[in-house]
């Protein structure tokens, strides 16, 4: 037990009325939040414990609400103690949909999520969440460089490299920022949805904002953990476009259209997400995640073999592994 575990059992006694509560680890992410799933009688909550130097609760706590408003199933928001970064949350079950998409029904499961994506922009307004402005979108895209090529790859980038990476970045974020703004989760995949009823559950949404209509569905889609089979992803993606349409979100009036925006948005993504799978291993000791950078290497390589303004990244990826070879790159 270390002290934030000492002083949350301490908080736990108080705020449920129990002497000696069961606290049973419930789970651990990315972030410096941890979980516990504690018994108080016939029922089990959930404790999240939240260093506030690192994490903001009060973020979790008016998404929640958000959320709630719009019709999504979130975790209520039962006890707080911000001071500490404890909170005490309604317990959404033991089956995360990331299991569930391997087995059957992974249709209907889809289906839901979908719905539940609608129904968040549907409540969307501006003002509530921080603004997916052209800032946090860039430097987002800065920890490629900087955490996957120079810290984890090793290499420095020339001259030319850093240039070419460059004018690759500005046509992402003009593509980006040219999207309709709605609500935006941030990291809405399968790892953060439950099954349960009414389904989905939906989790670790603190971090949401204003920003691009085409970012849940792209997350939805092009998952952390698993890979999904082109036709499947069309198939989600257009159904998704069919209801945004029905509810008139402001999506393209053509599929085609809205396509390129989730190939571009969720290229963002992608180089995003493979600075921080290399930081986690090399800044904070998590290991595990690098074990997923093949999956994005080539979510990357797709988006940018696709299209060709995007060509120049796919040369820096090979230029990029052929340094860490100990081949030279081109001048």
């Amino acid at each position: 037990m270390d002290d934030r575990f000492r002083a949350l059992e301490a908080w736990l006694r108080t705020a449920l009325d129990i002497a000696e509560p069961r606290i049973e680890k419930a789970s651990a992410d990315a972030s410096f939040r941890r979980y516990f799933r504690v018994f108080d009688g016939e029922r089990t909550v959930i404790a999240m414990d939240a260093p506030p130097e690192r994490e903001n609760t009060r973020a979790f706590v008016h998404v929640a609400s958000l959320m709630k408003d719009a019709g999504l199933h979130v975790p209520e928001v039962l006890a707080h103690d911000l001071a500490q970064g404890f909170l005490l949350l309604t317990d959404l079950g033991t089956s995360p949909y990331l299991a569930a998409l391997r087995e059957a029904g992974a249709d209907k499961l889809f289906e839901d999520a979908t719905t539940a994506i609608v129904r968040w922009q549907a409540a969307s307004r501006p003002g509530e969440l921080p603004d997916y402005d052209e800032a946090l979108l860039r430097r987002e895209l800065e920890l490629f460089p900087e955490w996957y090529i120079g810290r984890h790859r090793g290499v420095t980038l020339s001259t030319r490299q850093r240039e070419s990476l460059e004018g690759v970045f500005r046509r992402i974020l003009e593509r980006n920022l040219a999207e309709a703004r709605v609500f935006v989760h941030r990291d809405y995949m399968p790892r953060n949805l439950m099954v349960c009823d009414p389904n989905p559950g939906v989790l670790d949404f603190q971090d949401a904002v204003y920003g691009p209509i085409s970012y849940d569905v792209a997350s939805l889609m092009r998952d952390a953990f698993v890979s999904w089979e082109e036709e499947r992803v069309l198939d989600v993606t257009i159904r998704y476009w069919e209801k945004a349409r029905r509810a008139r979100l402001p999506v393209p009036a053509d599929f085609g259209d809205f396509w390129r925006d989730v190939e571009w948005m969720g290229l963002q993504r992608h180089l995003k997400v493979l600075g921080i799978f290399a930081r986690l291993h090399h800044r904070d000791g998590k290991a595990g995640y690098l074990e997923d950078t093949p999956r994005f290497i080539g979510y990357v390589r797709r988006a940018a073999t696709r299209y060709g303004e995007l060509a120049p990244l796919a040369r820096l990826l090979d230029e990029v592994e052929g340094q860490r070879a100990g081949f030279a790159a081109p001048p």
